[in-house]
């Protein structure tokens, strides 16, 4: 039931574009007690069906400039290689570290992004 709960949430934040594997790596981890880099790869299995699923959305909606998504996917797939290789050997705590790092990063952006728009309304 709770890998039910837990593909629900992740696939409607993705959905909206937000990162729904960020919360599914965050969810495996913290409910299901899954290691980091399962939760890593696992996400990468869940990734595909939903971005499909998004991308044939946003092509009806006229959202994706193709040209610039191109190019980014193909400079992304040379990244993906790479992370991918360092990710295999790094160590798990140093792994979940860096994943908390990156999510307080996200975090403060949204954070000043919020203010900084709230101040100019």
């Amino acid at each position: 039931m709770i890998e039910i709960l837990i593909g629900v949430v992740s696939g409607i934040v993705s959905g909206t574009g937000m990162g729904g594997g960020t919360i599914l790596i965050f969810l495996l981890t913290f409910f299901m007690g899954v290691e980091q880099h399962i939760a890593q790869a696992t996400n990468l299995i869940f990734f595909i069906p939903t971005s499909i699923v998004a991308i044939i959305v946003n092509l009806k909606n006229k959202n994706i400039y193709l040209r610039s998504a191109l190019i980014i996917s193909i400079f992304g797939i040379l990244g993906a290689i790479i992370g991918a290789n360092i990710s295999i050997n790094i160590d798990v705590k140093i792994l979940k570290r860096l994943f908390g790092i990156f999510l307080a990063i996200i975090a403060i952006h949204e954070i000043y992004t919020i203010v900084k728009s709230y101040k100019k309304a």
